[in-house]
C-alpha cells in the first residue's frame, strides 16, 4: 500500500508541531505550512489568505488529509484585530475547505471549546449542543466551522470535512507564551520576586481542561485513518463534528498551585481571583465549556490523555522518589 500524505497548516505552532510528529510516527509523508517561521523545506511558506498560494501547495504536496491548525487563537489579540482574525479564522478556512473538497481531501478543522457559552450547569457539552460564543475568538472559530462544513456540503462530499473542537492546550513549547497554560509556569517564577503589595491576581473562577498537544496530534491521526478507511458511500453517516478533551479540571490558579508543588516554589505572590468576568472587559470568558468526547468513543478512537502533573514533572525534570 502506498504511503499516505498529510499537510498540516500552522505547522510551526504549538499544536501544529505535534500534529506533524504524530503523522510522522505513523509513517505518513508529512508537510507543513507556515508563514513567518517557515523554512521552505519541511514547512512550506504559504499565505493561507491567498487562494492561489494554497492551491499551489495542495498541487505540490497532493495530501489525502489536511489538518488545519493555523488560526488567530488568542482571544485578546482577536479583539485587537477583528478584520485580520476574520480573514484567517473564517475566510481563509472557507477557501481552504473548498479547495480540499474539490480534490477529495479530508480536512480536519481545529476548533475550540469557546464556541459554547459555558454557563454554570451546562457542561459537559455534546458535539451537537447549541453553540453560543461569548467572545469574538469563539465566534470566528464557529464561523470557520460553518464555512468548512458548507464547502463540503456544496461539493457533495460530506464526511470529508470534519471539525475537531479542543480546549486550552499545553505541551512542548518553543516559548511559554505559545500556551495559556505553559505561560503560568513563568507566572510562578515571577511570583518569587513579588512584594506584599505587588501580588499577581490569577483567575480562580473559570474551569479549564488543559489538554496535551501530543494527545491532540494522535487523535488527528486516528481520525484520519478512520475516515479514510471508511468507504466513500458510508462517509456521510460519520459525525462531522468531533470533540476531544482531557478530564483534568482546574482553574488557572489551581494550575499555578500544581506548578508550585512540582517546582517546590511558594506562590504567596499570586492571589486567587474568584470574581469571574469583569462586565466591562471586551473578552468575556466562559465558566465551564467541558467537551464531551462521546462521538470519538463511538468511533472507537481512544480519548486517553496524559496526566497533567506527571507530564509536567517529566518536562521540568522534577522527579521525586
Amino acid at each position: 500500500m502506498s504511503q499516505s500524505t498529510a499537510l498540516v497548516t500552522g505547522a510551526t505552532g504549538l499544536l501544529g508541531r505535534q500534529v506533524v510528529k504524530a503523522f510522522e510516527r505513523a509513517n505518513w509523508n508529512v508537510k507543513g505550512t507556515g508563514f513567518s517561521r517557515a523554512d521552505g523545506v519541511s514547512v512550506l511558506k504559504v499565505n493561507l489568505e491567498d487562494a492561489s498560494n494554497v492551491e499551489k501547495a495542495l498541487e505540490h504536496v497532493k495530501p489525502q488529509v489536511v489538518v488545519h491548525c493555523a488560526a488567530n487563537r488568542f482571544p485578546d489579540k482577536c479583539d485587537k484585530d477583528p478584520e485580520g482574525t476574520r480573514a484567517l479564522n473564517v475566510t481563509a478556512t472557507g477557501s481552504l475547505a473548498s479547495l480540499c473538497a474539490k480534490r477529495d481531501i479530508l480536512l480536519i478543522y481545529i476548533s475550540t471549546d469557546y464556541v459554547f457559552p459555558g454557563k454554570p450547569g451546562d457542561a459537559p457539552y455534546d458535539a451537537n449542543a447549541e453553540p453560543a460564543p461569548t467572545n469574538m475568538y469563539g465566534q470566528t472559530k464557529l464561523d470557520g466551522e460553518a464555512a468548512t462544513l458548507e464547502a463540503y456540503r456544496k461539493a457533495g462530499k460530506q464526511g470529508l470535512g470534519v471539525v475537531l473542537r479542543v480546549p486550552v492546550l499545553y505541551g512542548d513549547a518553543e516559548m511559554p507564551s505559545e500556551s495559556a497554560v505553559n505561560v503560568l509556569m513563568d507566572a510562578v517564577w515571577k511570583a518569587q520576586e513579588a512584594s506584599a503589595d505587588s501580588k499577581t491576581k490569577m483567575d480562580h473562577w473559570a474551569l479549564r481542561y488543559p489538554t496535551n498537544t501530543e494527545d491532540v496530534g494522535r487523535v488527528c491521526k486516528d481520525i484520519s485513518v478512520k475516515y479514510l478507511e471508511t468507504k466513500p458511500a458510508d462517509r456521510a453517516s460519520l459525525p462531522q463534528i468531533l470533540q476531544f478533551s482531557s478530564e483534568d479540571k482546574m482553574t488557572k490558579y489551581e494550575i499555578c498551585q500544581h506548578f508550585s508543588d512540582i517546582m517546590g516554589l511558594p506562590i504567596d505572590g499570586i492571589e486567587a481571583n474568584t470574581e469571574g468576568n469583569d462586565p466591562n472587559a471586551s473578552v468575556q470568558r466562559p465558566y465551564d465549556c467541558h467537551l464531551s468526547t462521546q462521538a470519538l468513543k463511538d468511533l472507537g478512537i481512544s480519548v486517553e490523555t496524559m496526566d497533567f502533573v506527571a507530564w509536567w514533572r517529566w518536562q521540568v525534570k522534577a522527579f521525586r522518589k
